[in-house]
This record gives C-alpha cells, structure tokens and sequence, in this order.
C-alpha cells in the first residue's frame, strides 16, 4: 500500500495539536516539579532552621576587646589580650577602608538580602567538578559564621549561614552588619579587627592608612597566612594589588592613586606587643597582676578596659640607668667572669652565629658581640644583626673596635688586651659616648637589685624597676622580694619614741648590751657595725651613723609591741613579731612597703597607700576604680561668681605628730650630710635617708627622700649570700639614688622640708645634746616640740648595760638584724 500524506493544512493542524499538548505537559510537569522541588526546599529550609543559633544576641554582643595600659601622661606602656582588638564605631571608619574591604569581600554589599545566589550557583558548580565548596559568601554570611557557627566546610554549614544571613539582614541595619564585621574578623598576627590590624601591622591608626596600606589589610580576611607579609611577600603583593584594582573598578580611588598605590611596597612595620616604653616591664607585670586580682583574666584579657597608671616615663628611664649603673659598678669591683659563650669563626660565617642567639631586648644600648681579632691595644668585634619581623637576619654586618680603655676594668691595661679577650668571645658591648665605632666591654651583673620612685603625698609610685632585665628574671625585686632591711627600718623605731616623749637631744648609752632570752641559756649580744662603742650619744647621732646598740636600748624602753603597732601603721610589716632584733631590721620586707613607710615621714605623718593606678575605665569609657576616691564638691559649677575655690578633703590618716614626722627627717637630713649616706650630701638640694645592711652583708638599702619624691634602693643576691666586707648600704644602694636623684632634679630649685607650726628650732650642741655656747663648731638648730626643751647635758635614758626578755620566748628572734 503507498502511503499518502495528508494534505497539507490538516498537517499543520495536527503539528499544532501535538506541540501544544506538548507545552501543556511541559507545563504540568513544571508546575509538578516546582511544586514539589519548593516543597522540597521547605523542609531542608525547616531542617537547618530549626536548630539555629539565636542571631539576637548581636545586638546584645560585646567582642572581646584588649585591655590597655598607659602612663600618667597618657602614652601606651602595654596591652594584654587573647584576641588583639580594638573595637572602632563604623562612623570613626575611614571610606577608603570601607571602599577596600567591600572591593576584596563583597561589592554588592549594599544591595544584596544577605545571600548571593549567583556566587552560591558557582561554588556549587565547583564543588560538584571535583573542587572545594569555597567563596561566594557575603559580609552577612560571614557575621553570621563568625560570630554564630563554627568554621567547618560543609554544605550543612553554607545552608545555616545563607538562612542566618538572610534574617541578620531583615534585623540590622547594614552599617550594624559592617561595624560588627570590621571589628570582628581576624586578619593575622593575633590582630582581630581592623583597627587592631592597622597598629599591629603599620604602626598607624585607620585614619592614617593610604590606599596600599588599606588594600593589603583588606586582603587578609580569605587567608591570612597565605598573605603573611614576609613569608609570602610576592602572594601578599598579589593579592593586594588585586584589591587595589577593585577599588578603581568600583569607584573608590582614582586612576592617580591606584597607580601609585601599585608601585608601592608593602611597607609592613611590626609593632612590638611586648612594654611599649622602655624599661617598664617590671611595671607593666605588676599592674597586670593587679588587674588580675580585681578582674579576672577574662577581665583583663577580654574586657577592653583601660587602665591609666601612675608611670612617669622619664622617671622610668632614669630609675632604669641608675640602677643599671649601680649593679655593673659593684659587679666590676669583683672583675672579668669571661665572655658569655665562644664561636668557631672558621665554622661559620659569624653574623649567622651571633644572629641565632639570643639577646636581652631589655639591656639597651648593649648588644652582643664577637671578637674578631685582638691586637696589643684594640680588638676588632662584630655586632650581633638584629632579627627581622619575617625571622631572618639581617644581612648587614656592623663591626666596630673596642679599645683597651673600654675594658681597662677588666684589667686589659695591666694584663693585656689579649689576656682578656681573644677571637671568637662572644661579649656584651655598649657604644662609648662621642666615640663613633668603639665600644667598651661590658659584663651581665650577677647581683641584682630594685629601684623605685614614689609621691610622697599621694603613694602614687611613678617608677619601679625590678631588676637588671626582664628577659632575663620577672622575678621583682621592689614588690615581691622579701628581704631583712636592716637598718633603714630604725627611723619607725625612733619616730615611735619621738612620739612618746623623747627628743632629738635625748641621749642614750651606746655601751655592750646583754640579753638572755627566756627560756634559754643563750645570751643575745648585738653589736655595733665598727665593733667599737660610743658612750652616751643623742638620738640624732645614733640615726646618723646607725648605731646599733643605742637602737636595741631605746626599742626596749619604749617596748616592742608599741613599736610593732609604728611598723603596721606605716605599712612595713603587717604583723611584726615584737622581739628586739626586730628594731635592728631582723624582719623580712619588701621594698614598695619600706619606701611606702618613708613616704609618711615626708608628707608631715599622714598614711598613704602605695598604688600603680590611678583610673580604671570600663570598654564604654566610665571610670569603674580610682585611686583617689574622694569627691570635690562644687568642683562642676558652671561658671565662677566669685565663689571660693573647692577644696578636696584631706582623708589621709594622720599617723604620727607632724612635729615627730620632721625632727626624724631633720635626723635623716643628717643622714646624709653627716652620717652614713654622705655621697648624696654634694647634691646641694635637702634630702633625707636611712641606709640598711644586714648581717654578712647579704643585703643592701638605702631610702631616701626630698619634700616631694621617696626613692628607695635594694641590692642583693636573689639567694642571700654575701656580697663582701664594705658592701653596706652607703656603699651600694645609696649611690644608685643620688644617680636617680641627680637625673630627676637637675634644672630644679631646691625646696626645704616644710616645718609645721609650733615647731621651735634650738641651737643645741648635736653630740651633747645641751643648748649650744657661741661659736660651737658641733652646733646645729635641732627641732623641739610645743612645751619641751633641750635636755641636761648627759642625761641617760634607757637600760644601762644588760635586760631581761619580756615579750616572747625570743627576744632577739635569731638574728642580730641590720648593721649600718
């Protein structure tokens, strides 16, 4: 049969049929489909959804912000934190920092609902070839990653953070959404935040960054690590210089700016996290201490607060050198140790060799060296190069000569340069001044020592220095060393009996003196630090040059609870055991508390409490602590109307009589132009101290103090042993506090001691104690309360020779105490 073909129109009607039946199935099952794929996107939707976190909490949100310590006058000494960040308001954020993230993270940010559909299409395309699902998140997406998931990869995660995204953006605002991004987001080097990141990494606030600078930071989010500007400096140029041309195409820069922004290096500046103001980490340590202690770590490394302290910077420095300067020159007068390690010159080139060691960073301007070659007057020495941010070398070698004079207190003079040192010694090395290229030999001090500077009138300490070097010890020699002060402690024992009715010109015998402890058949026979005895002396004398014996007769007259009950109130001991070796320093203190005690005897008999701090302010900038608490009536008026000035209340305790606190500084002013610290007397400005050494010599004092700064010195081994016959506190300690002293007061006018009224000034003779004849050479104006009087020449007060325990099973406690 032949096939023939319908006719033409009923063809078409039939292919016309057929094609809408076709597109009418299509269309079923596109409407089957997409009802059933948007129901099958309603459950995994419901699925995801209903295990949530609860995004809410952003607006409730406090990141963890660093904690902030700073000096009186307001510069930065430290920063403590887990996560370094600094939390910046997104108005105090420049555009052109805005303009470079949204470039590098997401430009269609102030359009999108939360989610890119497009870019999650692509990601899921390469995840489905084979890749890994990446990318195509948005700043709303990553907020809700960061700050509501976890960071694992996974299409679970993406649907979580694409659902969170999208409710995040019908909450907030999306300059809350970018405030909460740039302030979170980690971009390396423990820096959270970019404002963190701009100190960290340029030194700068973001106010300051240019174009290059804000592109590199806004490269980082995708992969820090990847970008590190020193390992992978040419993938962080990259990577920038990708950012940068974003930021034309979008509209944020010129052409002008890109251009030069491209040429730019990276000019990464590592900021150091460690004391940002040199020689105060032993300052910084002890406020993180505190702050610990009334805070918490969480508080301290999270809560954003910042601390203004009491550091004065300059007085930092100065305490520094001085003490410094003390420690090498006592360690010099028992001579050269050696050098700290030797190297094999040929082995290696040397500056590698010195370059992996390490160096204290603390001991500025030393550095290390190695000994090149040594003729008969010189040495040539290589200095050690500095470490670079990216942990390599540096490859320029500095080399300079050290001459015989710079190690002439090594003996190279006498011996020869060559008995000293020889090639490979590896040494410490300090430039000498106006001597370009030479330096002198220098040698780590093995003794150690304290140094620190109080207000007298406040307790505020403005510098404090624990040690030789940080790096080396945290251990603080000023506020956690607990040594015997010897006899810096004797003027609380002489203030106690000024104020139960002794006067300057009393005297007492300073003759042997006997004790048989109770309970005992041993006898306590305390002596004098020359061994020689003096007969009957004033009680000026006996502060002046320390004497021993006189001290034990008074203490034992006045009794030694009462002077237990001085030494608690003037913060010394908190419980001191009231036995007679006791009055000679026997106890055990710290430095801060000795120096604190002193400071009543300057400010006119008035308690103050040590302090570092002086204001606390919480994250939002309200004062949450402050060392001076008291409130200042009438201090916020308005205007002025001729109203009085407002005065603050005085609230310090009265202690001791303030007649009692200046005749015991006009006994230490003799102190020092007379007695036992006369290296400060050429100073020629009014300063009043106590030297303190305790048996064998194991430890060393000296506190003194003008009418408006206390510094106190210790010098000791940090495992008591002696440190040799003459090393006593005038020796030692009080040299590194006339070096202070001549630091602090150069340029100032000298101030006297303030006399307060109804005080009588006597000239009496200062060995007899009698009303002085005209013209006595020994004469001086002594100090006499209200209604007394000088007393009859020679008129003994106290035990005579010997006396019998009465407080205790111990009287002398098993030491002797201070010395001299």
């Amino acid at each position: 049969m032949t096939y023939v073909p319908p006719p033409p129109r009923l063809y078409k009607r039939r292919s016309r049929s057929l094609l809408l039946s076709l597109l009418g199935f299509a269309f079923a099952a596109g409407m089957v489909m997409f009802v059933g794929g948007a129901a099958i996107a309603g459950v995994v939707l419901w699925y995801y959804a209903k295990d949530l976190p609860d995004y809410d909490r952003l607006a409730r949100y406090e990141p963890p912000v660093m904690t902030r310590i700073h000096a009186s006058d307001g510069s930065l000494i430290a920063e403590y934190a887990r996560e370094r960040r600094i939390f910046v308001p997104l108005n105090t954020v420049p555009k052109l920092v805005i303009g470079a993230f949204l470039s590098a993270e997401d430009k269609n940010f102030w359009t999108h609902g939360g989610v890119d559909f497009t870019g999650i299409a692509r990601a899921v395309l390469a995840a489905a070839k084979g890749g890994r699902l990446t990318g195509a998140s948005t700043i709303t997406q990553q907020v809700a990653k960061n700050f509501l998931l976890t960071n694992e990869r996974s299409f679970e995660r993406k649907i979580k953070e694409a659902i969170l995204a999208v409710r995040i953006e019908h909450t907030f605002s999306k300059e809350r959404i970018l405030e909460l991004y740039l302030n979170e987001i980690f971009l390396g080097l423990g820096s959270y935040g970019v404002a963190a990141a701009s100190l960290n990494y340029f030194g700068k606030e973001l106010k300051d960054l240019t174009v290059a600078e804000a592109a590199y930071l806004a490269s980082l989010p995708k992969a820090p690590n990847n970008y590190h500007p020193f390992k992978h400096e040419q993938a962080a140029l990259i990577r920038r210089n990708w950012v940068i041309g974003q930021m034309l195409a979008n509209g944020y820069i010129t052409q002008e700016q890109h251009d030069e922004a491209i040429a730019a290096p990276l000019g990464v500046n590592l900021r150091p996290f460690g004391a940002h103001i040199f020689a105060a980490e032993f300052f910084a340590e002890d406020v993180r201490r505190l702050l610990i202690s009334m805070y918490g770590e969480e508080g301290l490394y999270a809560g954003g607060l910042s601390v203004r302290t009491t550091l004065d910077p300059v007085f930092q420095a100065y305490a520094k050198e001085a003490l410094t300067e003390g420690l090498v020159a006592f360690d010099r007068e028992r001579g050269w140790r050696g050098p700290v390690r030797k190297i094999d010159l040929a082995a290696e080139e040397w500056g590698a060799q010195l370059g992996r060691m390490e160096a204290w960073s603390d001991i500025d301007p030393w550095r290390l060296g190695v000994v090149l070659d040594v003729a008969k007057d010189k040495a040539s020495v290589g200095l050690q190069p500095y470490k670079l941010a990216s942990g390599a070398i540096e490859t320029d070698r500095v080399t300079g000569i050290l001459p015989a004079s710079g190690a002439s207190w090594a003996g190279a003079k006498k011996k020869g340069l060559g008995k000293i040192v020889e090639p490979g010694d590896v040494v410490y090395l300090k430039p000498i001044k106006d001597k370009e290229g030479q330096y002198e030999l220098m040698q780590v001090p093995e003794v150690e020592g304290a140094l620190t500077v109080m207000d007298p009138h406040t307790g505020r300490v403005l510098a404090l220095v624990g040690g030789f070097s940080f790096a080396a010890s945290q251990f603080d020699r000023a506020s956690q060393a607990r040594r015997q002060p010897g006899s810096s402690f004797k003027p609380f024992v002489y203030a106690a009996a000024l104020d139960n009715g002794y006067t300057p010109s009393s005297v007492i015998l300073d003759a042997p003196f006997e004790l048989k402890q109770t309970g005992s058949q041993e006898v306590w026979k305390p002596e004098n630090y020359s061994g020689k005895y003096y007969g009957p002396s004033t009680l000026r004398t006996g502060i002046e040059f320390s004497r021993n014996l006189m001290t034990v007769r008074l203490a034992q007259d006045i009794g030694m609870p009462l002077v237990a009950e001085y030494a608690r109130r003037f913060g010394v001991y908190d419980d001191m055991l009231p036995v007679l070796s006791m009055a000679l320093g026997a106890g055990e203190t710290t430095l801060l508390r000795l120096a604190t005690g002193y400071c009543s005897f300057a400010n006119g008999g008035r308690q103050v409490t040590a302090t570092l701090i002086d204001r606390i302010q919480d994250r939002n900038g309200r004062t949450v602590w402050r060392h001076d608490d008291r409130e200042c009536t009438g201090c916020e008026a308005a205007d002025w109307a001729g109203q009085p000035e407002p005065e603050l209340p005085d609230d310090r305790r009265q202690i001791i009589d303030p007649h009692t606190a200046y005749q015991i500084t006009s006994m230490m002013e003799g102190v020092v132009q007379r007695g036992t610290a006369t290296v400060l007397k050429d100073l020629d400005v009014p300063i009043a101290g106590k030297t303190g050494t305790t048996n064998d010599e194991k430890d060393a004092w000296f506190v003194g103090f003008t009418p408006d700064l206390v510094v106190g010195a210790y010098v000791g081994f940090d495992t008591p042993k002696p440190m040799g016959k003459g090393a006593t506190g005038g020796h030692l300690a009080a040299p590194i506090v006339r070096s202070f002293l001549e630091r602090a007061l150069a340029g100032k006018a000298a101030v006297p001691f303030r006399i307060p009224p109804g005080l009588k000034l006597v000239r009496i003779n200062r060995r007899t104690g009698a009303r002085a004849s005209s013209g006595d050479p020994d004469s001086i104006l002594e100090a006499f309360k209200p209604d007394t009087d000088p007393p009859e020449p020679f008129a003994l007060v106290g035990p005579e020779t010997t006396g019998t325990g009465s407080w205790g099973t111990t009287q002398s406690g098993g030491s002797s105490g201070g010395l001299f």
